[in-house]
């Protein structure tokens, strides 16, 4: 007896696994999450599951599959964990992420600003030739799916203070001040 295909098996055939762990490092605790492709989310500080559902399900639109799984993930906590305790500079990690093209665009400026250092909003839209778009940049960060890997934190306002972050002013101020001492 054969088992007729439905629309239900294809749509189940179809979902994209997602491998996922929380991360603990000291006070850090962090949800992380990637395909079989690269990282594709790291949550705010202490933030629930709820944060990362909202963020895949976006990206995913529902087609996906959650599987816990620390030995998958351990490359990048090991990355992220080397960052937040100061042993590295730099997270050089595959990513699979998906936006619009200004997104990745300002996605991949927000990479090159250096450790240490920090942009404006402005300044970023100069250095993307979109002088103009400030608001457009600060929407595409906040867009952000993978914060502390793609350094959205080194952005600031035009006066130098702390302004917007998903993961909060403080979660922003800890990972500035990582950098900055």
């Amino acid at each position: 007896m054969s088992m007729r295909r439905t629309p239900f098996h294809k749509e189940q055939e179809e979902k994209i696994k997602i491998y996922w762990t929380e991360l603990t490092i000291r006070d850090w605790r962090l949800l992380a999450a990637a395909t079989e492709k690269g990282l594709c989310f790291v949550g705010s500080e202490g933030a629930s599951m709820d944060e990362m559902h909202y963020f895949l399900h976006t990206r995913f639109k529902g087609s996906y599959i959650l599987v816990h799984d620390p030995e998958v993930m351990d490359s990048y906590v090991q990355a992220l964990s080397n960052f937040l305790l100061g042993n590295s500079r730099a997270l050089h990690l595959p990513f699979d992420l998906e936006g619009t093209p200004f997104q990745q665009e300002v996605w991949e400026a927000l990479k090159h600003i250096p450790f240490g250092q920090t942009r404006s909003y402005s300044e970023l839209a100069h250095e993307l030739a979109r002088p103009s778009a400030v608001r457009a940049v600060g929407s595409a960060i906040g867009a952000n799916p993978v914060l502390i890997a793609i350094p959205c934190h080194r952005v600031l306002g035009k006066n130098g203070k702390l302004t917007g972050y998903r993961g909060g002013l403080d979660m922003k101020k800890r990972l500035l001040d990582l950098e900055l001492k």
